[in-house]
This record gives C-alpha cells, sequence and structure tokens, in this order.
C-alpha cells in the first residue's frame, strides 16, 4: 500500500500544483487516501503507542477539540506521505525564497532536510492526528515549532463531510501588508488534501515581491466528528 500511494503521489499533476501555489499561495489535491485507509487512520486515534503528546485544545485556548502528535517511527503510511511530498514542496519553497531575494537552502531529500532540524535541536516528530466533535473548533494559528521551520504543510480529511459532520470547514487567513486581510474557506472531501504555507508567502506587487503572513485554522463543527491529518514536515523541539 505505501508503494501505491507513493506513485499516487508522483502521478498528480505537479505542473499545475506548482503554479496554483504560485498564483494563489495553496493548492487542493484529490483523494489521495481512500475510505479504507482514511478508516484505519482514524481507528488509531485510541492507540497511545503510537503517540507522543496529546493536546486538550480548549486547555490552551487554541479552539475546542484534541490532537495526538505521533511518536519516532511514525507510521509507514505517514512516512510515505511525508517523504513523497517534500521533493516537490521543497522546489516550490526554494523558488518563493528565490522570490524574497534569498538563497536556495531546502534539499531534495527529506532526510537530509530533517538532519538540519535535528542540528539545530529540533528531533520530535510533528505529524499530527486531529479530532473535533460537535462544537468543536481550531484558532488561526502557525505551526513553527522552533527556529528552523518548512514553508509547506499538507492536511487530509479523513471523516465524510455531510454524513459523519457538519461544518468545519478549513480556513486559511491571509495578511498583506498595509492592508485588509483576505479569507479562504476550503471544503475537502474524504481522503482529500490541502497544501498550504506555514508561516508566509511571496506576492507579486509593484516593486517586486513581499511577504504575506498566513493563518490557519478550521469553522466550528455543527454536528458530528471530524477527523484530519496533518503533515509536517520539520520536527518539533
Amino acid at each position: 500500500m505505501p508503494n501505491r500511494l507513493s506513485e499516487r503521489i508522483a502521478a498528480l499533476d505537479w505542473a499545475h500544483l506548482q503554479r496554483t501555489l504560485d498564483e494563489q499561495g495553496y493548492a487542493t489535491l484529490p483523494s489521495i487516501l481512500e475510505p479504507d485507509q482514511c478508516e484505519d487512520i482514524i481507528a488509531t486515534y485510541s492507540d497511545d503507542a503510537l503517540f507522543r503528546s496529546t493536546i486538550d485544545m480548549a486547555r490552551y485556548r487554541f479552539g475546542i477539540g484534541q490532537y495526538r502528535y505521533y511518536q519516532a517511527p511514525l507510521p509507514p503510511l505517514l512516512q510515505q506521505l511525508r517523504e513523497s511530498f517534500y521533493p516537490e514542496l521543497a522546489k516550490a519553497a526554494n523558488r518563493w525564497l528565490g522570490q524574497l531575494g534569498g538563497a536556495a537552502i531546502y534539499p531534495a531529500a527529506l532526510s537530509d532536510f530533517l538532519d538540519h532540524c535535528h542540528q539545530h535541536g529540533q528531533s520530535r516528530p510533528t505529524p499530527l492526528l486531529l479530532k473535533y466533535e460537535a462544537g468543536g473548533y481550531n484558532c488561526l494559528h502557525q505551526d513553527l515549532y522552533g527556529e528552523v521551520y518548512f514553508p509547506f504543510q499538507v492536511v487530509f480529511v479523513l471523516s465524510q463531510k455531510e454524513i459523519d459532520y457538519t461544518g468545519g470547514e478549513f480556513l486559511l487567513l491571509e495578511q498583506r501588508p498595509r492592508a485588509q486581510s483576505r479569507g479562504h474557506v476550503i471544503t475537502l472531501e474524504q481522503g482529500a488534501g490541502l497544501i498550504f504555507p506555514t508561516n508566509h508567502r511571496p506576492v507579486a506587487g509593484a516593486r517586486g515581491y513581499y511577504r504575506a503572513t498566513l493563518r490557519h485554522g478550521v469553522s466550528t463543527i455543527t454536528a458530528g466528528n471530524r477527523y484530519s491529518l496533518g503533515i509536517i514536515f520539520h520536527d518539533a523541539k
């Protein structure tokens, strides 16, 4: 199954995805995860052996819900997702750095980038499984975790909208300098994903590119349960 998943990711129209990332800052993905894979991942939520920590969002005023960080080694499917998405996103990350006047710093392989994280004291894995019940939500935020971070992350919705839950749209807020914020409301089907910026993105202006800061969250779940899988490429302190 992991090999099939890797092939599915490699077969995506990456030329189109790269253009979309440049033009709008995020890109939606088709249903890469099959329904049985989604259900299998959801079923692991109660398996304490897979996770290094559990966060009650209300306790920290992050929202209402719960998420669990996986511990190393990651389950094979998660490792495959992380490794398979990274190379194409590293190309985009280096391109964005160039547009903002920086040099390319992201290596082609995830293992090399993680070595860089570990050299800066960031060695705890960050992929996570999130659970929301009716009334739950996630405040707008960024997932940075340390000095070193990767400019993109990917989220997959594991539950079926309008069957398992209602509400719970993905929110992306873009703040441009000296301008009002722009919001995006994104609905994803079961197994589908979204590539979005971790911190900021380049936007073409009259005098070249400038940085627009982004934050993300989840709107209120009005009924049912919503599970999602977050693939973050940098490790945490």
